[in-house]
This record gives C-alpha cells, sequence and structure tokens, in this order.
C-alpha cells in the first residue's frame, strides 16, 4: 500500500483511465451545506493565487483506490474505496465550468473536457474518467456530455451541478470579479488529496474504517490551548491562573477561538480562515524558537484583547455613550464580518492613538457602509474578506477615521455614494433584501433622526414593519395606482414596483389593525401613532406613486445625514450589479418554474421594459428564456441573444424544462415565481423570511399584562377565517402535540405565526419545524411548508426526502404545489382544513415527517 500527497489534476490527467465507485457505496450525497464549504475554500484558493502569495494549499481530504477486477493494462482502472463524495463533487465543478466557458471560450471548454473529465477515444461507460454508481450514473452521465438541458433537478448530482453553475454566474459580479480560469486552476492545481493506493490483497475496507472512526473532534480552540500549555513546563500554573481562567471564564469558547483567529488577522494574517486557527498559529510559533517567554506573551496579549472583544461582543459593557450606540447598533445588525476593524478601532483607543470621538467617527463609516450596500442591494459575500483586510491596509499617514473611510471608498470595496442611495430609496425593493432585523433598524434610525421630544424606547415598543400600500391590494387601492400609471403600466404593475420600496414601509405596534384597511381608515391609526414618521404619512390625502416617491426622497435625504458618503475619486466600480443580480436569480430558478419580466423587475427596482431590452441584448444570460410576460406567454418579438441553440424553439425549451402550459396556451400560473419568491432563491436559508422574521419561543409564550401569543395568533385568525377553519387549525395543532411536538408562537405583534415545533421546548435552533401557519391579514390564512429551510436540516437534506414530502402535501384536496418550488417555501389556504379527509391527511404526513426525524440518526 502507497500513500501519497497529490493534486486533482495529477490524479486524473494523462493517459486514458477510469475511477469507478463500487456499488456498495452509497449515492452522491454532498448538499449545499457541503457545497458552500467548498466553494469558500477554493474563492480563497483564488485569492492567493492573483495576489501571488506563497502559501499551503488546502487539504481537501484522502482518496483510498484499489485496483479494479476490469484493470487492463492500456486502461487503468480503479475502484474508489474512500472519496467519491469529493471526486464527483470536483468532476460537478469543472462540467460547470466547461458549460460556463461554452460559448465565450469553446477552446477552454473542449480542453476541461478532455484534461479532466472524459478519455476521448472511449466509448459507452468507458469514456467517463470518473464512473459513479448505478443509481448516480444517469444524471452525472448526462451532465458530463452536454444532454442535462430539460431534466428534472431533483437528484443530488443536479444540484450540485447547478448550485456550481449558479456561483459561476455570481463570480462575474463586476465590483469583485472572480476570473472563471483561475477557479479551474485552484481547484485542480490548490487542492490537495492524500491519495492512498493499495495493492491487490490489501484489506481496503479495514483501511476505510480506520479513515473514517476518527472520534471526538476537537475544537480548534482546544488544540492550541494544549499546545500552549504544553510550552510552559515551568511558568504554565502561573499563566493559566493569572491570564488563561479569566479569559475563558468570561468568553465562551467558540467566543474564544473566534478571538484567537481576530488576533492573528490583527497581527496582519489577512488570509488566514477560522477553519486553519491552530495550524497559522503554530506556524508563526515554529517560525523561530520557542520560548516559554514568547507563549506567556501570547496569552497576555489575548487577555488583554478579549477586553475589547467583550465590548464589540456585549456592547453594554462600553463606557463612551457615542461608541456604545454605535457598537449596539452593529451588534444588532449581526455584523461579525467586521469585527477585525472593531477590534483594531478599540487596540488604537487603547494605546493612545485615538480618542472616542474619533472612535465613533470611524464607527460611523463602517456603519454607513453597511446600511447603503443593503439599501443598494449589493451582496455581502466579500464582507469578510474587506473586512479582515483592514488592519493590514489601514493607512498609517492619516488619523485612523480618515484611513478607514480612505479605505471603504476604493472601488473593489463597492461603498454606494449619495445618487445611488436616493435612487435605491426611491426604486428597490428594501423589504426583500436584507435580515429582517436589519431593515427595521434602518428604519428605527431614520424615524430618530427626526429628533422627538420624547423618543420611541424601541427596546420595549414591538415595533413591525408595515407596508402603507399593502401587499395585497383591494380595489380601493387599484383605483389609486390606475391613476399613476403611466408608460401602459397597469395598476397591479405600479403595485408590484411599489409596494416594497423604503418610500411605503413604516414603523408600527398597530399592523394586524392597519392590515389591507383602505387609506382613509389607515390615517386615523397613524395619525394617533407616537412615530414622527407616522404622523407624516397620516398628513397627506391619498397614498399612491407620487407620494411615496415623495416620501422616498425626503427620508433618503434623512439617510444622507445618518450615514456618511464615501470619498469621491479614490475609485469607484462600474455599476452593473443590478444586472449581475438579474443574471444571478436567473441561474438559480428552479426546474419547472418561470418568472416574468414584471417579477424580476420589482426584483430589482427597475422597469419591465428595461429588463427585457436588457436580456434581449445580453447573450450568455443563464435560462433567460423562462422570463415570459404577465400572462405567462412568450414575448412578442423574443429572440435568442447570441447564436440560437440548433433547432430549438423557445416553447419546446419551456416544455423540457418542466414548464406546463395551459389550453388557452399561457405557462402554468402554479408555476410563475413572484419578486418575493425571487428574493428567497438567493436568500439564506436560515433566514426567516415572513413578515417580522418571527423566531418562535417556547410552548408558553406568554407575557406579563398582556394576551398570550397563542390568543394573539387565535385571535388574529379569527379576524379572517371562519370559525370552520380556527376549529380545523386548533384540533391539527392538538394531534401535532399528541404527536409529541409542540408549537412556538411568533415574536411579533405583526400578522403572527404558529411554528410547528420538534425538539426542544424554547429551543428552536435546537429542533426543526415542517409548516408555519400565518392568519391571513384580509386574505385567508396560510401553511408555508418551508421547504427552503428543510433543504440544510438533516435528514431533510436529502432531496428524495423533500420531494416525499411535496407528493405527501399535494394529497390534501386542492393543495398542488409544483415540484419547481421545491427550493421555496410554498403555501396552501388554512380553509382547506376544514376538510376532515385533508386534516387526516396532513396529520399523517406530520407523523411521517416526526418518524423520519427521529430516526435520523440510525440510516
Amino acid at each position: 500500500m502507497q500513500a501519497k500527497e497529490t493534486l486533482f489534476a495529477d490524479l486524473v490527467q494523462g493517459r486514458a483511465q477510469q475511477f469507478q465507485v463500487p456499488l456498495y457505496q452509497r449515492t452522491y450525497s454532498w448538499t449545499e451545506k457541503q457545497l458552500a464549504q467548498l466553494w469558500s475554500d477554493i474563492l480563497d484558493q483564488v485569492d492567493l493565487l492573483e495576489t501571488g502569495e506563497k502559501a499551503s494549499a488546502h487539504f481537501l481530504g484522502s482518496v483510498v483506490l484499489a485496483p479494479s477486477p476490469q484493470n487492463e493494462a492500456t486502461f487503468p482502472r480503479w475502484l474508489v474505496v474512500d472519496g467519491q463524495q469529493r471526486l464527483t463533487t470536483i468532476s460537478l465543478a469543472l462540467a460547470a465550468i466547461r458549460d460556463h466557458l461554452a460559448q465565450s471560450r469553446p477552446d477552454e471548454a473542449e480542453r476541461i473536457d478532455e484534461e479532466y473529465l472524459i478519455n476521448k477515444r472511449k466509448n459507452e461507460n468507458d469514456r467517463f474518467r470518473l464512473l459513479p454508481t448505478q443509481a448516480d450514473r444517469p444524471h452525472y452521465a448526462a451532465h458530463i456530455r452536454g444532454t442535462h438541458e430539460g431534466q428534472a433537478a431533483g437528484d443530488n448530482v443536479s444540484v450540485a451541478y447547478r448550485f456550481f453553475r449558479r456561483k459561476l454566474v455570481e463570480a462575474e459580479d463586476p465590483a469583485d470579479p472572480q476570473d472563471v480560469l483561475r477557479i479551474e486552476q485552484a481547484i485542480t492545481s490548490r487542492l490537495t488529496l492524500v491519495a492512498v493506493t493499495a495493492e491487490a490483497g490489501d484489506n481496503v475496507h479495514r483501511i476505510f474504517e480506520s479513515l473514517n472512526n476518527t472520534g471526538l473532534k476537537l475544537s480548534q480552540a482546544d488544540l492550541l490551548r494544549n499546545y500552549l500549555f504544553m510550552r510552559l513546563p515551568t511558568r504554565g500554573e502561573l499563566v493559566y491562573e493569572t491570564y488563561w481562567l479569566p479569559l475563558q471564564a468570561s468568553l465562551s469558547n467558540k467566543e474564544l477561538e473566534q478571538l484567537m483567529w481576530l488576533q492573528l488577522v490583527l497581527d496582519g494574517d489577512d488570509r488566514v480562515r477560522r477553519q486553519d486557527l491552530y495550524a497559522a498559529q503554530q506556524h508563526r510559533f515554529e517560525q523561530t524558537e520557542v520560548r516559554e517567554a514568547d507563549i506567556e506573551a501570547y496569552v497576555k496579549e489575548l487577555h488583554r484583547r478579549s477586553m475589547h472583544f467583550r465590548r464589540v461582543v456585549r456592547p453594554d459593557e462600553e463606557g463612551d455613550p457615542a461608541v456604545r450606540a454605535h457598537l449596539r447598533r452593529l451588534d444588532a445588525w449581526e455584523a461579525a464580518a467586521t469585527y477585525p476593524a472593531l477590534m483594531l478601532l478599540l487596540d488604537r483607543r487603547e494605546r493612545g492613538e485615538t480618542d472616542s470621538a474619533e472612535t465613533a467617527r470611524a464607527l460611523s463609516y463602517i456603519e454607513s457602509f453597511l446600511v447603503r450596500r443593503t439599501v443598494c442591494r449589493v451582496p455581502p459575500n466579500n464582507l469578510n474578506r474587506i473586512f479582515q483586510s483592514v488592519p493590514a491596509q489601514l493607512p498609517l499617514d492619516v488619523p485612523v477615521a480618515d484611513g478607514l473611510r480612505q479605505l471603504l471608498s476604493a472601488s473593489n470595496r463597492y461603498w454606494p455614494d449619495d445618487d445611488e442611495l436616493r435612487e435605491k430609496f426611491r426604486t428597490a425593493p428594501f423589504y426583500l433584501y436584507g435580515r429582517p432585523e436589519q431593515r427595521k433598524l434602518v428604519l428605527q434610525r431614520l424615524e430618530e433622526s427626526y429628533d422627538h421630544p420624547e423618543p420611541v424606547d424601541f427596546a420595549a415598543a414591538k415595533l413591525t414593519i408595515e407596508h402603507v400600500l399593502p401587499q395585497s391590494a383591494g380595489d380601493d387601492w387599484l383605483q389609486v395606482l390606475a391613476e399613476d400609471a403611466t408608460d401602459g403600466e397597469t395598476p397591479q404593475d405600479v403595485h408590484a414596483r411599489l409596494q416594497h420600496t423604503l418610500g411605503n414601509l413604516t414603523l408600527t405596534a398597530q399592523n394586524s389593525e392597519l392590515s389591507n384597511h383602505p387609506f382613509d381608515r389607515k390615517q386615523d391609526l397613524l395619525h394617533s401613532s407616537h412615530l414622527e414618521m407616522n404622523r407624516r404619512i397620516a398628513a397627506t390625502d391619498r397614498w399612491g406613486a407620487r407620494e411615496i416617491g415623495a416620501r422616498a426622497d425626503e427620508l433618503a435625504e434623512r439617510a444622507l445625514a445618518l450615514w456618511p458618503s464615501p470619498l469621491r475619486g479614490v475609485g469607484r466600480a462600474e455599476r452593473s450589479r443590478d444586472w449581475q443580480l438579474v443574471h444571478q436569480v436567473l441561474a438559480a430558478l428552479p426546474h419547472g418554474t418561470w418568472t416574468s419580466y414584471g417579477d424580476l423587475a420589482a426584483y430589482i427596482g427597475s422597469g419591465a421594459q428595461a429588463v427585457g431590452n436588457h436580456l434581449a441584448q445580453t447573450a450568455g444570460v443563464v435560462q433567460a428564456y423562462r422570463v415570459l410576460n404577465a400572462e405567462g406567454r412568450i414575448a412578442d418579438g423574443f429572440r435568442w441573444a447570441g447564436p440560437q441553440p440548433e433547432g430549438e424553439d423557445v416553447r419546446a425549451r419551456l416544455n423540457a424544462d418542466g414548464i406546463h402550459f395551459t389550453q388557452t396556451g399561457a405557462a402554468d400560473p402554479a408555476q410563475r415565481l413572484t419578486s418575493s419568491d425571487l428574493a428567497l432563491l438567493l436568500a439564506d436559508p436560515d433566514q426567516e423570511q415572513s413578515s417580522e422574521g418571527a423566531v418562535a419561543a417556547g410552548r408558553d409564550g406568554a407575557e406579563p399584562e398582556e394576551e398570550t401569543r397563542a390568543e394573539r395568533f387565535f385571535r388574529q385568525l379569527a379576524a379572517d377565517d371562519t370559525p370552520e377553519t380556527v376549529g380545523a387549525v386548533r384540533t391539527l395543532l392538538a394531534r401535532w402535540e399528541e404527536l409529541g411536538g409542540w408549537v412556538g408562537y411568533g415574536a411579533g405583534q405583526v400578522t403572527t405565526s404558529a411554528f410547528l415545533m420538534l425538539g426542544a421546548t424554547g429551543l428552536p435552533g435546537a429542533g426543526i419545524w415542517p409548516l408555519v401557519l400565518y392568519p391571513g391579514g384580509g386574505r385567508g390564512g396560510s401553511a408555508e411548508v418551508v421547504f427552503q429551510y428543510l433543504a440544510t436540516r438533516e435528514p431533510f437534506t436529502d432531496r428524495p426526502l423533500r420531494t416525499e414530502l411535496l407528493g405527501r402535501v399535494n394529497g390534501l384536496d386542492g393543495v398542488d404545489i409544483p415540484e419547481g418550488k421545491l427550493d421555496l417555501r410554498p403555501n396552501f389556504r388554512l380553509a382547506l382544513l376544514e376538510k376532515d379527509g385533508n386534516r387526516d391527511a396532513l396529520a399523517e404526513t406530520l407523523t411521517w415527517f416526526r418518524d423520519r426525524w427521529i430516526g435520523r440518526d440510525m440510516s
């Protein structure tokens, strides 16, 4: 048996050969969680390639190979005893790169195919460098041959391929571009493997057993602590009692690990990753002879910096009011990416290189950078890299705050300027982007800017976000909007364009009372509000496009004063992010779904005509043909941008992609994705997308001197639904509790929610939920099936399990959720539960769900 370190390129390149996954191996099972981690590792290596830094490659894992019984001298074949998940994933990533380049650089696409994926002169199964198990083989073969277009994407192989196609589209971001060929280079020559090659008589299964029987994994902090105190033979006890014990008592193990990583970053290592903390710190110590004094100095410095870290994660420990206010807002924003910069500022202040006023000014630039990017819909995917580079790149010849502003103003950081902020206040669907708490914080700061003589206690007020023009507009509202329609717009188009913009959003504690009422009814409630922004809305005579635009302009001017602008002349990136967002969301469209020009325009804050023009004039936009007009028809004059696929007609392509057409020739409206659905496609699955970002509370959830959360839920449900529906919901929840589940009610005062929970009571993060029930807010209550959330929770990371759940839910009479919405959060009306058969069928489905979850560790 031989073991050696190798690269993917060295393993598969050269003469014709094949790596066969034995039939007894499990099928390909990586989910988006593992894919996302690998993608992050790949981009880290791309960064190193682009900067020319000589750093160690990323270790991907081991591959155990044994000669195949079908081995031939002229055509070596190997059994993949261990490592098939890694090899399959890398092969699919390279297939995605090949297809991404096929139109623009066909020569490179052909090279990738022949070097890594196929044996050019072989036929049938011998053509594939990697041959998966029989269950995975048809899907894998279709992607390697390029014949997968139109196939349903329900298997994990197809999910992985689509993941990489989507990420490659994102990598073309003009403000933070990643060269696709650099990505290929990182995959093939910067990801290392240990290849264990067995002889014919070796017990490869024993090797596999020993490689995978690793026991309980120590954290990076545990490993580093052990390393430190092993090298303190004479002073270990003193150092432990003086510095380490107080340090360990003041921070959790996770926080301690984060602090250790931050110390490396603050000392200038702006490329180190959290998961490489132990190896990186060990390497730094061992570059020179390690003395006890060096180890002691490190622990002492860690203890000193822990005081700064506590202020970052517990802002109330900060003494200066202005600095404390900024730290509180950044903590509420969950701005962990900014920690290197925050720690640097607090360190400089302690050293006397700046004061609290200068520190607060610097913090205002960080806050502005985050807020402006969120309002202008700049993806947060490069925030970690931006702020991790601050300690090493901060200019030393200017005051700290000025240096930070200069650094963040550089073009590759993308800090939106005043003109763009004004435009996005008017046009961007702010409500569909960022975390719910971030949206609320922006509106809270805008309200505070009015300097009301009796300011609101936001911590106690329990305010929620209200759409003044409601999300579901009745005839009264549509008549007002018809007066403001331009350029052939319908009232529905105006509604879609404006409903989620900042000019139409406010804060209120009376969301359920405001609901979908006409404006004159809302005026009365808003006039009595303690919030100045609501009184100003109530002072207007009507509420339509003109008023929403005027309010957006007023709020934008306040925003400019609250959140400072970047410096001019440092260098700006060309603004094409909105179109990049279009490309990304179209690449993410699930099989069996379509969207409209209006939905896409509302999602990015543009116009339907502009979206149509862009798609018609831009070659290579993945799945652009799946954008139809509002009636679900192919637009008049539709043409392929770039070379038309040979013999391809767009209707045939849509049929192949699982789009069904009605007898009138329109695409099935049930398969349409609205602007809200599109927002979910690129959202973090762990960010709850309910209107209030409600989080399941404990079983009781009672609040002193108020109705309980359960009472609030049923009061709001009864306001919209019949007594029969309310009774059916009570029966369903009772049956869920009989199954061992519990009901967690939403924390918001708005249209609240009820989570059907499994797991520790009061600890939703430790459990799982299949459904969330919502009162209707004027439209009738609904049950949301949280497929997108379940895709990150075992055992439902397995797509076939989610597909089975979809089939069971569709067994209810009146429910027909398309398979294309298996990556989203579709819903059905609670009124359907009035039927005894539907209640029984849903209870059986919930029993099945519980049994799968309980048995997750036994499979």
